[in-house]
């Protein structure tokens, strides 16, 4: 009994909170909580407004299908301070939902929100503790009803996809110089004339043909499917299939599968610049090209502009102008190469050779002569010296003597030979000595 009695006093100590801020749930209050206001033998709980807000923020952050849920009604009192956030409120019949989205998420926004627009916002429910109150922190908006039109987009892709229609391999390329261009669009829109004013700055020389259709509702895609058969039938260089700006049930059309079949069988490739940057439809994979607007698909269809034949032709001259003078200069020098080749061959070019080639062997021949007389004597000079060393002369030079008799020449060899006058001959002269007996 007594653990019965606390279970139920804190359960409904858990309701009494929830009335403080959830008024509109006062309906699930049991007559225990009548007891519970009553004096307990238990003490009551003693928080601050910010443990009690905290006590509060953590509830609802611990709902899981609170922090990821979409939330429709319709907007009011929507403002966009410097900051970039969002601030607005949405509401029904019964109740209002503060809300608020961060810069970063609305910077992504693609809808132009104003009040009394009905809408669905996905986010997660949190607590502003300074204002003591839940709000919703949306991430997503847009309009109420486009989650059906996105289920049915997202069916179409899916099938198309498995055929093959969005393999990049099908992409053809878009011709960088076009002669033609198609455009396929509302006569009476303004990205028509956005893409001729484009067309017109950009390549004022291109022959550009309309096929007009509407772009919205339920006549627009049998209308753009003719158009693009007519178009094709003028063998236009590239097709430019676009339209404005617009939610997605004004973009519809260009989901439509008999158009989007059309585009990918189209024979001249295809540019699809529909709606703005964030748009998309199931146009631009079935199209060679996307592009983000209208004006960006007529961009895209001139890649070589006007200012750039200009830039071409300039340079063509003074390429041509630089390509003449040097084959200009080629035949000068051709023709040199040519008076000098006719100089090597002519019989005085001939005559001239063959008398320096005479002067040559007459200087080889004196220089051999030189050479041999100078060889010669060399060897003359060798058996002089050879004589010389071989004579008595060079023998007496060296300090020896010839000792001769005068009176008979005979050359004295032994001491008991000399006697009277003798001549003694040295390396210089000769002079006589007398031996005393």
């Amino acid at each position: 009994m007594v653990a019965g009695k606390i279970i139920t006093c804190a359960v409904a100590r858990s309701h009494f909170h929830a009335i403080l801020f959830f008024p509109s749930l006062t309906f699930l209050l049991k007559p225990c909580i009548l007891a519970a206001m009553q004096p307990s033998l238990f003490s009551s709980a003693h928080l601050t407004v910010t443990q009690l807000t905290l006590r509060v923020r953590k509830l609802l952050e611990g709902d899981l299908e609170l922090q990821d849920v979409w939330v429709e009604g319709e907007l009011s009192n929507f403002s966009r301070p410097a900051s970039g956030h969002l601030y607005f409120t949405l509401k029904d019949k019964g109740a209002s939902l503060r809300c608020v989205m961060w810069k970063s998420d609305a910077a992504r926004l693609r809808l132009a929100l104003q009040d009394g627009m009905a809408v669905e916002a996905h986010g997660h429910i949190g607590v502003y503790d300074q204002g003591g109150q839940y709000q919703l922190y949306a991430d997503q908006i847009k309009p109420r009803g486009e989650g059906a039109l996105y289920q049915e987009f997202l069916r179409i892709k899916a099938m198309l996809e498995a055929e093959g229609l969005f393999d990049p391999e099908r992409k053809r390329a878009i011709p960088e110089l076009p002669r033609k261009i198609g455009i396929v669009t509302s006569a009476t829109g303004a990205a028509l004339r956005d893409m001729l004013n484009t067309l017109r700055r950009r390549l004022p020389l291109v022959w550009v043909i309309l096929a007009p259709a509407p772009v919205q509702g339920v006549d627009a895609p049998p209308a753009l499917v003719n158009a693009l058969a007519e178009i094709n039938r003028q063998e236009p260089d590239v097709i430019l299939l676009a339209r404005g700006g617009g939610s997605i049930e004004d973009l519809w059309a260009f989901n439509d599968e008999r158009l989007i079949r059309a585009v990918a069988e189209s024979q001249a490739p295809v540019i699809c610049g529909v709606g703005h940057e964030t748009d998309f439809t199931l146009c631009d994979f079935a199209a060679d090209l996307r592009a983000p607007t209208p004006t960006a698909a007529a961009e895209l269809a001139t890649q070589i502009t006007i200012h750039d034949l200009a830039g071409f032709l300039e340079d063509a001259g003074t390429r041509l102008t630089s390509l003449t003078f040097d084959l200009l200069g080629d035949q000068k020098d051709l023709i040199s190469s040519l008076t000098t080749r006719l100089k090597y061959v002519s019989p005085s070019r001939r005559i001239q050779s063959e008398g320096q080639h005479l002067d040559e062997l007459a200087r080889r021949a004196l220089s051999a002569l030189v050479y041999r007389n100078e060889l010669h004597s060399a060897h003359v000079n060798g058996l002089a010296r050879r004589l010389e060393s071989l004579s008595p002369l060079a023998v007496l030079k060296r300090g020896y003597a010839v000792v001769t008799r005068k009176d008979d020449g005979s050359v004295v060899s032994k001491v008991k030979q000399a006697a009277g006058v003798m001549n003694v001959r040295v390396g210089d002269g000769e002079f006589e000595v007398i031996r005393q007996s």
